[in-house]
């Protein structure tokens, strides 16, 4: 199982325009300060997944050399996690979409030109993708109805996705996540800035031990973290086109 960071950045992603702070300089200049929107490749030797696909897919795509998948899961309706599924026009159609009913419902009303094949999945319930195990667990997002994340499994290994959440994951949800291999958790700003409706790293952390995960890198990250060089000396920080091989 691979495992590809297509984009670690936030709604607005970093540089963000109009943004002159030491971080979006940085960013403007290229390397790992630079993050695109949230989407993460799953792939293994019989296919690719995506899980989320935010409005620089079609650039993804081409950097990392993608030209087909044989399916896409969507954590919520937030923009910057479904909208660039819309480069698919011309390139892939009847795409396999996976995630709640009434998430794919919603994402449906802005993509239906792109006649994707809907698959409604049941919160907590397995299915099989691509020869791996995927399961989708409730998180917190506030607006957002619904919000998962999703666990992966390939035989004793298992991945988790937090997708946007805050730190209050259900009991539930937290009994499925334990003992992770690789967590990959939302942690939109450091401890010094507010956040709302995300985790911080403080909190990303403290869910990584709680749950006794192996490893940890953050995603979903702003611009309100020091330029990556720097801030990868505090925080394991994911950056676009980081790979994981389990």
């Amino acid at each position: 199982m691979r495992i590809t960071l297509l984009g670690t950045g936030d709604a607005t992603g970093t540089p963000v325009i109009g943004c002159n702070c030491q971080t979006c300089i940085a960013a403007q200049k290229g390397g790992k300060s630079r993050r695109t929107r949230c989407a993460v490749l799953v792939e293994s030797n019989s296919g690719s997944v995506l899980i989320d696909t935010g409005p620089d897919l079609r650039y993804q795509m081409l950097k990392n050399n993608i030209g087909h998948v044989d399916g896409v899961i969507w954590t919520h309706g937030h923009y910057d996690h479904f909208s660039g599924f819309a480069e698919f026009h011309r390139v892939q159609y009847n795409v396999d979409v996976y995630g709640l009913k009434e998430t794919l419902d919603y994402i449906m009303d802005y993509l239906q030109f792109l006649r994707p094949r809907n698959h409604y999945i049941p919160i907590y319930k397995t299915f099989e993708l691509i020869g791996l195990e995927f399961t989708l667990f409730r998180v917190v997002h506030p607006p957002a109805k619904n919000p998962v994340g999703v666990i992966i499994r390939d035989g004793s290994k298992k991945i988790v996705i937090t997708g946007d959440t805050q730190r209050g994951i259900p009991q539930t949800s937290m009994d499925l996540i334990k003992d992770a291999d690789l967590l990959i958790a939302d942690a939109i700003v450091p401890p010094t800035v507010e956040v709302k409706k995300h985790m911080n790293t403080t909190e990303a952390m403290d869910l990584a031990k709680t749950i006794g995960a192996k490893k940890v890198v953050f995603t979903h990250l702003s611009h309100f973290f020091r330029p990556h060089d720097e801030a990868i000396k505090e925080y394991p920080l994911g950056y676009d086109g980081m790979v994981f091989e389990l």
